[in-house]
């Protein structure tokens, strides 16, 4: 059973910074393409960031380019997400996810077959 955790949440003054990391238990996690998500209350779902099998190919969401870095280590089996310059609407819930997903559908939520609990973040002005 695919098994991603989370960590590295927490509380944080805007201009600040936050390293998530995202463990996961298979032993084919270079196979996969992994996301990151994330979710204020009331609102969408929304693609943060994401990662191809090798690490070579990245994308981001226009509003952390610059700001954010998404990085792998697959003799980990961890993904990361160093979060700078964090702002108050950088606030929600961030899920890490996976799946064999195209590049082109990176940014789609439906197309990650497994999903973290989530973790917080929550960037105070």
């Amino acid at each position: 059973q695919v098994q991603l955790v989370e960590s590295g949440g927490g509380l944080v003054q805007a201009g600040g910074s936050l390293r998530l990391s995202c463990a996961d238990s298979r032993r084919t996690f270079s196979d996969y393409a992994l996301g990151w998500f994330h979710q204020a209350p009331g609102k969408e779902r929304e693609f943060v960031a994401a990662i191809s099998g090798n690490g070579g190919t990245t994308s981001y969401a226009d509003s952390v380019k610059g700001r954010f870095t998404i990085s792998r280590d697959n003799a980990k089996n961890t993904v990361y997400l160093q979060m700078n310059s964090l702002k108050p609407e950088d606030t929600a819930v961030y899920y890490c996810a996976a799946g064999r997903v195209p590049e082109t559908y990176y940014r789609n939520a439906r197309a990650y077959i497994y999903w973290g609990q989530g973790t917080q973040v929550t960037v105070s002005s």
